[in-house]
């Protein structure tokens, strides 16, 4: 009876170590996470509409995002925010697991962190006028009136597109004379281009392919692979289920993974 109970014993507290370490695991201890349970992300959020705060609580496309993908991992979403000028160095100091904050993947960037699989494409759009069905890409520009910001790298794409180029002081004025007729088209980011046609009511349009490509995605600690992975498959499913489709488009009125 002594031998019996002390085998069970043994046998029980097996089993409640393999449970324990199984519920562990599912709340993230394998993926190196500064909070147990919860996937803590960072962001500006000084982004609107992609992170912003609205009544003192986290909003936009980008909160969306991370806190679908943290459902997805099984973990609690906690976005923060961070300056944007040292949101890597955060990282680094593991203030947090990862930066889903509009971040464009570059070589210069990745020397320091991992980034996943973009979750949106962004970088720089042609612009026209609803009304306008002249202009279908950037081939079609030569002679034609094209609206940039002073100094940007967008005016250093427009003078090779055409030797009409008119600089203003920023995005939106340019977009607001496009869509009054004045200039025929305007070069400016899709993102900032998006939001001004849904927040300004501008009756603009975005034409052509992107004239260069930003692939914004998740960044995490160098190294940290299993976390990597786990995000990559949830925008996966978002993408092959339609979540991802219809968050973006309640932001965008269209998906930002869309070429």
């Amino acid at each position: 009876m002594i031998l019996l109970t002390v085998a069970l014993v043994f046998v029980l507290s097996a089993c409640g170590t393999k449970q324990n370490n199984e519920t562990a695991k599912a709340k993230g201890s394998d993926l190196k996470l500064v909070k147990g349970g919860s996937l803590t992300f960072a962001m500006s959020g000084l982004y609107p509409p992609l992170n912003y705060k609205k009544d003192g609580k986290l909003t936009g496309f980008d909160v969306e995002i991370g806190n679908e993908i943290a459902k997805r991992i099984g973990l609690k979403a906690n976005p923060v925010t961070n300056p944007w000028e040292t949101i890597i160095q955060g990282l680094k100091a593991n203030k947090y697991d990862a930066i889903i904050g509009s971040m464009t993947a570059t070589p210069e960037r990745d020397k320091q962190v991992d980034f996943t699989n973009p979750y949106y494409l962004s970088g720089a759009q042609v612009f026209v006028a609803d009304s306008n069905n002249a202009i279908q890409s950037k081939d079609d520009l030569k002679g034609k009136t094209i609206g940039v910001i002073q100094s940007s790298t967008w005016k250093d794409m427009a003078v090779k597109l055409s030797d009409k180029v008119k600089g203003y002081p920023s995005d939106v004025y340019a977009l607001q004379d496009l869509a009054l007729g004045r200039i025929d088209a305007v070069i400016t980011d899709k993102i900032v281009g998006l939001n001004a046609k849904n927040e300004k009511h501008l009756k603009i349009k975005a034409v052509g392919d992107l004239l260069n490509e930003d692939r914004v995605s998740v960044a995490v600690t160098e190294g940290n692979k299993a976390l990597a992975d786990k995000i990559n498959k949830a925008i996966a499913d978002m993408q092959k289920d339609g979540t991802y489709e219809k968050i973006s488009k309640k932001w965008f009125n269209e998906n930002l993974l869309e070429k």
